[in-house]
C-alpha cells in the first residue's frame, strides 16, 4: 500500500519477499525512531496471491519483474468487517470490462491508496469527479472502506489487484482524468531499481490512459528516485510538465513527520499533451 513521507525505511528481518519468504529484498533501513507502515508497492498486488518464483512465469513468458513486496500486517475486526460488508458495495472485482463514470464525471486512478487518508480528502473536496483507489493491503483497504461509509461518499470505488494490470485491462486509452501515485516503494539500493515502479514501460502505460490534457501527479521523499522520476517521465513524448495537478495533495500526519525529521518531499506533475508529438 501506499508508504507515506516517514515510511520508506523498512524494517530488517525476513519477510515474504517478492519471491518468497525471507528474499533479501524484504529486508530495509531506517532511521531510529521511525515507524514501520505498509508500503505502496503492495497496491500492485492483486487479493491473497504472492509473488513466488513460479509466478514469474506466465502463459509460457517471462513475467515483468515485480515493484512490490507483501507485508499483509494486522487487520482489526472493524477492518474485518468492512472487508466482508462494504466491499460488495464500494468494491470493483478486477475484470475485463473497462472503468468507467456511470455520471460522465472526470475519473481518476489513485495507484496505492494506503489506509485512505489522502482519498477521502481529494475525493471529499471534488465530489465532481469520481475515484477509483488500487490497494491491496487488508488493513488498508478495510480502513478506506469504512471512512467510505463513515463519509457517505458517492465518488470512490476500490479495486484490490494488481494496479499495472489494472492499468492494461480495465482502463481504456485517453479515459482517465488524472494518476495519483504518492510515495511509491523507492527501493534504494541500487541493485534493487529495477523493482521501482516508475520505468519507461509503466510511464507509457499512464501517459496512454489520460485524456488530453490530464494530469498525472506523482510525489515522493527520496532524491534520487525523484530525479529518476523526473528523467523518466521527462522522456516520455505523451507528456509535458504541468505547473498543477489536478487536485491539491493534503499532508497527512506522517507526511508533517517527515518533514519534521528532514526528508525531502518532491511533488512532480505531468500532463498529458492535447496532440500527440511529430514522430522524428
Amino acid at each position: 500500500m501506499r508508504r507515506r513521507a516517514d515510511e520508506r525505511r523498512g524494517r530488517r528481518g525476513a519477510q515474504s519477499g517478492a519471491h518468497g519468504e525471507g528474499d533479501e529484498e524484504s529486508r530495509r533501513s531506517r532511521p531510529r525512531g521511525v515507524p514501520r507502515r505498509p508500503h505502496a508497492e503492495e497496491a500492485l498486488l492483486g487479493g491473497a496471491q504472492f509473488a513466488h518464483r513460479r509466478d514469474d512465469f506466465l502463459q509460457g513468458r517471462l513475467r515483468p519483474i515485480r515493484s512490490y513486496v507483501l507485508r499483509q500486517g494486522r487487520t482489526t475486526p472493524a477492518q474485518k468487517r468492512a472487508l466482508d460488508e462494504l466491499f460488495p458495495k464500494y468494491g470493483l472485482q478486477f475484470s475485463g470490462e473497462k472503468l468507467t463514470s456511470p455520471r460522465h464525471a472526470p475519473l481518476v486512478l489513485e495507484i496505492g491508496s494506503g489506509m485512505g487518508e489522502t482519498t477521502i480528502a481529494i475525493a471529499r473536496a471534488h465530489s465532481e469527479a469520481d475515484f477509483v483507489a488500487v490497494e491491496v493491503h487488508g488493513p488498508g483497504v478495510g480502513s478506506l472502506l469504512n471512512a467510505i461509509e463513515r463519509e457517505g461518499l458517492a465518488n470512490v470505488r476500490v479495486i484490490r489487484h494488481d494496479a499495472v494490470e489494472v492499468l492494461e485491462q480495465m482502463v481504456g486509452d485517453v479515459s482517465l482524468a488524472a494518476i495519483h501515485l504518492f510515495f511509491p516503494d523507492p527501493w534504494p539500493k541500487k541493485r534493487h531499481h529495477k523493482r521501482r515502479l516508475v520505468q519507461p514501460e509503466t510511464a507509457t502505460l499512464m501517459a496512454r490512459k489520460l485524456a488530453p490534457g490530464g494530469i498525472l501527479h506523482a510525489a515522493t521523499d527520496w532524491p534520487d528516485y525523484a530525479e529518476q522520476m523526473a528523467a523518466v517521465f521527462g522522456a516520455e513524448p505523451l507528456l509535458e510538465p504541468s505547473e498543477r495537478g489536478f487536485a491539491a495533495r493534503p499532508v497527512t500526519k506522517f507526511e508533517s513527520r517527515g518533514q519534521r525529521l528532514g526528508h525531502p518531499i518532491r511533488d512532480l506533475h505531468l500532463r498529458r499533451r492535447q496532440t500527440a508529438p511529430a514522430a522524428r
